[in-house]
């Protein structure tokens, strides 16, 4: 049975440098007392890419979610991470990793 679960990770591990290779999101979990970790998995993924600066289209192009879903994780992410508005997303993510 050990076998059977080193080959398991060892897939899950591939798995996760394929999503990362093709440039796909994938969650990354965070400390939770961290304001990322404050954020749901969905909600880190949608940050980072608004963040990145796509579009609520793009974002939920990508992420297969209709842009009012977006803007709904948009929505409740802000106050969990201290700011009011996108524009501050990318310094809210910049502080966050000088934090850490």
């Amino acid at each position: 049975m050990g076998s059977a679960r080193e080959g398991e990770a060892q897939l899950a591990d591939r798995a996760r440098a394929e999503l990362r290779a093709s440039g796909e999101v994938i969650d990354e979990a965070e400390p939770a007392d961290a304001p990322l970790g404050r954020l749901s998995p969905r909600e880190r993924d949608v940050v980072r890419l608004a963040a990145d600066g796509a579009t609520n289209r793009e974002i939920a192009a990508r992420l297969f979610l209709s842009p009012q879903t977006v803007g709904h994780h948009l929505y409740r992410a802000y106050p969990k991470l201290g700011i009011s508005s996108r524009a501050a997303l990318p310094q809210a993510l910049a502080d966050q990793r000088v934090n850490e």
